[in-house]
């Protein structure tokens, strides 16, 4: 069992790097942890809060044993509708963990084994964030949830440079709060200095 060191710490939780990713799904997959695999690809793509999440549904990524390619979502915290695509690695582990669970269109797609009719808890889903950090060698106290829906945003970012894309993906109003979000003009005026010879 993981034991992880409770001090707190606050502020701003990285992203993982994708190397670190396909290493948390490589030790999921070699562990059969059929439900955790489903929930960090899902909510890698998906680039939710925990509070969206947590609470989608069967009925939200599929129909008729299909899961969808792209899902409309509106977020609680904001009432933004926000589009995310399901990457077909996330459909199959999704459609793994839907079949061995026996989930049903109705059930949320990350059910408590506690609480009846309840989806995982933040705590524990915190606690699984935290874990991968751990296993990977990292200060868990650097990750939480919001890691997750840092990851793929900033994985566009490093990529296409294009915070507009990347403003839309995360559903937020102002593209101040993206720069922000992602910490953009400090990295990048950082990799400007370091690439300017005097």
């Amino acid at each position: 069992m993981v034991v992880l060191n409770q001090t707190k710490r606050s502020g701003v939780k990285r992203p993982f790097r994708l190397e670190e990713i396909w290493r948390i799904r490589t030790r999921l997959e070699i562990e059969n942890s059929l439900m955790q695999l489903a929930l960090l690809n899902l909510a890698i793509d998906s680039k939710l809060r925990a509070s969206d999440l947590l609470l989608l549904r069967v009925c939200d990524v599929s129909s008729q044993d299909r899961i969808f390619n792209r899902v409309i979502h509106i977020q609680q915290k904001t009432g933004i509708e926000v589009q995310f695509e399901i990457t077909a690695r996330t459909q199959q582990s999704l459609m793994k963990w839907m079949l061995v669970a026996l989930l049903i269109t109705s059930d949320f797609l990350f059910p408590s084994q506690r609480r009846k009719q309840q989806p995982i808890s933040y705590s524990y889903y915190r606690y699984l964030v935290r874990k991968w950090a751990c296993n990977l060698g990292l200060d868990p106290n650097l990750y939480g949830t919001h890691s997750m829906r840092r990851t793929k945003a900033t994985l566009v970012y490093a990529k296409t440079k294009n915070i507009r894309a990347v403003q839309l993906l995360l559903g937020h109003t102002k593209v101040d709060n993206t720069i922000r979000y992602l910490g953009v003009e400090l990295e990048d005026a950082l990799l400007l200095s370091e690439g300017t010879a005097c």
